[in-house]
C-alpha cells in the first residue's frame, strides 16, 4: 500500500491530483486492514499523509505492521518469574 502511495509520483504534475483519489481510498483501506480505534486513528493519519503534499514518503502501513506484528509477538512471550 505504501508502494502504491509513493507511485503517485511517478508521471510529474499528475501525484498530487492522483492523491486526492488515492487518500480516501488508502485511509478505508487502512482502517479495514487494522481495525478497531487503532485503525480508524490510523486511516485518519493515513488519509492526512496522503491528502499532504509532500508526505508520500512516510510509510504508514509498514509501520503500523510493524508496531502489531511486535507487540503481538511480545504478548506471547511468558513473563520471567524473578526469585
Amino acid at each position: 500500500m505504501d508502494l502504491i502511495g509513493c507511485a503517485t509520483y511517478a508521471i510529474p504534475f499528475f501525484g498530487e491530483f492522483a492523491d486526492i483519489i488515492w487518500a480516501p481510498i488508502s485511509a478505508i483501506i487502512f482502517f479495514l486492514s487494522f481495525g478497531g480505534w487503532k485503525g480508524a486513528l490510523g486511516g485518519i493519519g493515513n488519509f492526512i499523509e496522503e491528502i499532504l503534499p509532500g508526505t508520500d514518503f512516510i510509510p504508514s502501513f509498514t509501520i503500523m505492521w510493524f508496531l502489531q506484528n511486535y507487540r503481538r509477538k511480545n504478548m506471547n512471550t511468558p513473563a520471567r518469574i524473578l526469585r
